[in-house]
């Protein structure tokens, strides 16, 4: 099922035709059709799931076999949930590999534009590119106070500061 999703920027109206692959594991390759011609990718996975962060990995590298030089983004999604799974000091993988990352929440639209603001810029190539108007989103299910905001961010402050763990994936979540 392919989601268009459109934002409008100070360059224009940018589209994204947004493929959810969740549980395509189960059919193998036909995983590798969605990412054919991928332009970009965000790579999500839950933080109330340790199961999730430990498949970012293999996520990863199916897509970067198939679409090589893509600007990739990894979201951590449901941040509005209180009983975290998946800690922000434990999300190392994009600092291992280079990605940006985001601390999401589809159910609240915490942050959810950052990740394709971040790509648009990436694939036009301008740093200075701005939304101008919001996404139309359907209403929030659920709301993030300013005080979890704050903690989120600094969390995930403290988390970039701290040295990476010495081994290829940190399995202890």
């Amino acid at each position: 099922e392919v989601h268009p999703l459109v934002f409008y920027t100070n360059r224009g109206p940018i589209r994204f035709n947004v493929w959810d692959t969740a549980g395509q594991e189960k059919f193998g390759g036909l995983r590798d059709g969605y990412y054919i011609q991928g332009q970009c990718a965000i790579v999500m996975f839950d933080v109330t799931s340790r199961v999730t962060y430990k498949n970012v990995p293999n996520w990863h590298r199916d897509l970067v076999r198939v679409c090589e030089h893509v600007p990739i983004v990894l979201c951590g999604n449901k941040v509005d949930v209180k009983d975290r799974k998946v800690k922000a000091k434990a999300i190392v993988f994009h600092r291992k590999k280079n990605l940006q990352y985001y601390d999401i929440s589809a159910k609240s639209n915490y942050n959810f534009e950052k990740p394709f603001l971040w790509l648009a810029r990436k694939l036009i190539g301008d740093p200075n590119l701005e939304l101008v108007a919001e996404p139309l989103l359907a209403p929030p299910e659920v709301q993030i106070t300013a005080e979890w905001q704050k903690k989120l961010e600094a969390n995930l402050i403290e988390a970039e500061r701290a040295p990476l763990p010495d081994d290829e994936f940190d399995e202890d979540l």
